[in-house]
Order: structure tokens, then sequence, then C-alpha cells
């Protein structure tokens, strides 16, 4: 059976919405996988809705269009309470805890994994990375990728003036993955 992951990603601008997603695709596309990013935002970005549609598969792509993702993650309440009732029976839903509390009405198949992700990257010193740690918590809990991978992929995706976070962001995507597992395995 090859690969079709449908996966949105959503917060509020200044979140790192786009800029994890463009992580996750340049990702996909060093392990070998067909990739679509569609990103969408509005027009005041910081503070305004952010959210990117992402396709990876193993064969070609025909639309990049999500209107059903397998996975979802959700960086603030308002990105929750719009998508998850769209996350196919089955899938998957990464939870920024440190900002949702309360999960509405959902197919009880569907995976829940809590990240509190703000907190983490806090404690690892730069607020501005908690996107890091959901998007390894993804990682992690998917298997699809790896997050060393996707930590190979910064320097690709981050403008030069910010390579000096390379190594938090690395340090994120792992304490991501980390959480997701712990909570997988309990």
């Amino acid at each position: 059976m090859s690969l079709y992951e449908k996966v949105t990603i959503a917060g509020f601008g200044g979140q790192g919405i786009i800029m994890s997603s463009k992580l996750l695709a340049q990702t996909a596309m060093e392990g070998g996988k067909e990739v679509t990013l569609m990103p969408s935002y509005g027009a005041e970005v910081r503070g305004g809705t952010a959210n990117c549609m992402i396709v990876i598969a193993d064969e070609p792509i025909a639309s990049p269009v999500v209107a059903a993702p397998s996975s979802l993650i959700a960086m603030n309440k308002a990105s929750l309470d719009k998508f998850a009732p769209k996350v196919n029976a089955g899938g998957m839903i990464i939870v920024n805890s440190s900002l949702i509390d309360t999960l509405p009405n959902m197919d009880k198949s569907i995976r829940i994994i809590k990240v509190p992700a703000d907190k983490i990257a806090r404690q690892l010193g730069v607020a501005r990375a908690a996107n890091m740690v959901a998007l390894g918590a993804y990682l992690g809990a998917s298997g699809i990728l790896t997050p060393e991978l996707a930590a190979s992929c910064l320097e690709h995706i981050l403008a030069k003036r910010y390579h000096n976070t390379i190594g938090i962001n690395t340090q994120a995507l792992k304490q991501g993955a980390e959480h997701a597992a712990a909570q997988l395995a309990a």
C-alpha cells in the first residue's frame, strides 16, 4: 500500500506555521517522497490565521488541496475547532496543549497526541521554537519521516541569518518526537 498522507498545520500568524510546513515539505523531498505544499494566511500575518496543506505521497500527487486531512497539527484552539471535524477517521491530531485545554467532539478513532509545545520551547530557552516541537511530535508519532532528517533540512529552510538557531530547532524537533513517543508507549 503506497503512502498518501494529507496534513494540515494550523495556528495564528507568528507561530511559525508556514516555516514548519516548508520544513515538512523539504524533509519529504529529501526523504524521496512526492510532496505538495499550499499555504493560506491572512493579510495581517502575525496574529492572523495561518494554515498550510501538505500532501506527502509515494506516487505523483494530483491535487494539493486537503479537504479531509489524515493528520492535523493544531497550534491554537481556533485552529483545532476549525480543522478537527475534517480529520479522517483513524487519523491523528497533534494538539499544542500549552494553548488548548479542551477538545471538540470528534470521531473516537482519531489519535490525539497532546504536546505542551510552548512549554517545551520555553524550557529550551526559545519560545518561538514551539512549531518545531509540534512538528517533531508529528514526525515521531507518524513515523513517515524522522526528526533527524528534518533537522538536516533546516539549513535549506532557514534564512542564513537564522542558521544560529539550527541547534535549538534540532533540540525542539527531538523533544517533540520524544514526547509523542512517550505518549504512544503509555
